[in-house]
């Protein structure tokens, strides 16, 4: 039976999959008290399990395609359909809302962006909590196993930096042979065998660093409700919490050092999957160019803060109150560490720097972070790390150029192509990146939104960070206060900015639809 259900559409597989994950929150609220949601919750898992199962009878007799169209649109269907099914319940459990806001929030919790209309946690059961920490964890879960089986093979999602293009464009042809440090398919795998290969062995590594994380977050003193909600969280880089993130959890300070270190697992997939990863598995943590690039950026940009406020402190004399300064010190490293994995949680002790000097932290440098994102085939959202690398290394080969223009450029094979082909494929997705900001822009601006709310609200939807419209903006904005259209237009863009705008060119492109 299990090798039947492998075999049916992904679509399919995920709406079962989400109709089993509904019984969670129903045995949740039944624990405790909530038996109107969790009622809600069952029925939702029983009808939607019927549905899906009459589909799965329907389409199991289908020919299964190999074709990289069907896994592209598997993909866009996933974040595009499967949130019809999630706000359902949602829907239903909260009673004073649209669908239409129902529907932005499962599309904001499955791409892993964590932009809530629901602002004050109260409003919602914490059974409905948990469902959205649900939903955008199972998100986090599908975008490991799809980033790997789907779009590794097709050189797109950043694997285009080290692809090797052969005459036709691997990207462009379907081409399966992809470059240095990236597993090679000998054969054309159908669809269904990658996501089992990929989803059996990345599954039970999922699932033990979100016990793990909630384990630690309970030993540092959350409750297992918020424990649970703020390690599914992390580990999908969602940044949904039903308490307004770590400021107001229990564990303080001692529960986001223990988040801190479960950040890395967004920085590079050779954290969590160095084994299936070719000429990577021998590679240490530290030869990573991700993980060096992002610990560069962890280290120098919050001391960079802590001057700045070091300064200010110094102008009203506070500079000998070095706990304040170590707090800020604090502050300012756990917040860069989350945005830069575009989780969005601010520490308990970012407020403490503005009390500490009286100055407000720029909100463009969060946004700028959140611009830079994690690593390829992680949970994080942005441009990834790995294309600011290459456009490092081809600017600073340019800059040697320059002192030296007979010398030649030396570090290997794979460093010439980040160098070069790497390099200019990192420099087409920026591009492609500006023109998605600049249209997402004109849209909020048609829409009523003034340019720097306009700014925010894209920045947010497209890097898949969305508390930066709460944290690093100048005044707040609240998404709730959008107008329909404007939701829409801000749920389009958190599906362009999880699928990325090299996935839907690619999935347009005549090559790819050619047969």
């Amino acid at each position: 039976m299990l090798a039947t259900i492998v075999k049916l559409p992904l679509l399919v597989i995920l709406m079962g999959i989400s109709a089993l994950a509904m019984l969670m929150p129903a045995g949740f609220g039944w624990m405790i008290g909530e038996f109107y949601e969790a009622r809600v919750f069952l029925y939702g898992a029983l009808l939607f399990g019927f549905l899906t199962s009459f589909l799965a009878i329907a389409m199991a007799d289908r020919d299964r395609s190999t074709r990289h169209r069907r896994h592209l649109l598997a993909l866009l269907g996933l974040f595009v359909l499967l949130p019809v099914m999630l706000a359902v319940p949602f829907h239903q459990a909260v009673r004073t809302t649209t669908f239409l806001n129902s529907y932005v929030e499962m599309v904001s919790a499955l791409t892993t962006t964590g932009a809530t209309l629901f602002e004050d946690a109260d409003r919602i059961a914490r059974s409905v909590h948990l469902w959205r920490a649900l939903v955008g964890w199972m998100g986090g879960l599908f975008i490991w196993v799809g980033a790997i089986a789907i779009l590794a093979p097709m050189s797109l999602g950043g694997f285009e930096v080290r692809a090797r293009f052969g005459k036709r464009g691997a990207a462009a042809s379907g081409d399966t042979r992809f470059g240095a440090g990236v597993s090679q398919i000998t054969r054309v795998a159908d669809f269904s065998e990658r996501i089992r290969t990929y989803g059996v062995r990345l599954l039970p590594v999922y699932v033990g660093l979100t016990a793990a994380l909630w384990l630690g977050l309970i030993i540092a003193g959350d409750t297992a409700f918020v424990a649970l909600s703020h390690a599914m969280s992390t580990i999908a880089t969602s940044g949904i919490s039903p308490v307004g993130g770590p400021s107001g959890a229990n564990s303080g300070y001692a529960g986001e050092i223990v988040m801190a270190f479960f950040f890395i697992f967004a920085i590079s997939r050779v954290t969590f999957a160095s084994d299936m990863q070719g000429s990577e598995r021998r590679r240490r943590l530290s030869d990573d160019p991700e993980i060096r690039l992002a610990l560069v950026i962890v280290v120098v940009l919050p001391l960079f803060l802590f001057l700045r406020h070091w300064v200010g402190a110094y102008e009203v004399d506070e500079e000998q109150n070095w706990i304040a300064g170590l707090t800020s010190l604090w502050g300012s490293f756990f917040t860069v560490l989350s945005f830069l994995t575009t989780t969005g949680f601010d520490s308990a002790a970012w407020s403490v720097s503005r009390d500490w000097s009286g100055l407000q932290t720029p909100g463009l440098i969060l946004m700028g972070l959140a611009l830079i994102g994690g690593g390829v085939a992680t949970t994080a959202g942005g441009a990834k790390l790995m294309r600011v690398y290459a456009l490092y290394l081809h600017g600073l080969r340019e800059m040697e150029k320059l002192v030296h223009p007979s010398s030649v450029g030396g570090s290997g094979t794979e460093a010439r192509h980040i160098r070069g082909r790497g390099a200019y494929m990192a420099w087409v997705f920026f591009m492609l990146m500006s023109m998605s900001v600049a249209l997402v822009m004109g849209l909020f601006s048609l829409l009523g939104q003034d340019f720097e709310s306009a700014m925010t609200l894209t920045i947010a939807a497209l890097t898949t960070t969305g508390p930066i419209a709460q944290v690093a903006a100048a005044e707040p904005i609240s998404y709730s206060t959008l107008s329909d259209p404007a939701k829409a237009v801000l749920a389009g863009a958190m599906i362009l900015g999880r699928l990325e705008m090299l996935a839907i060119i690619a999935l347009l492109s005549p090559e790819v639809w050619r047969r």
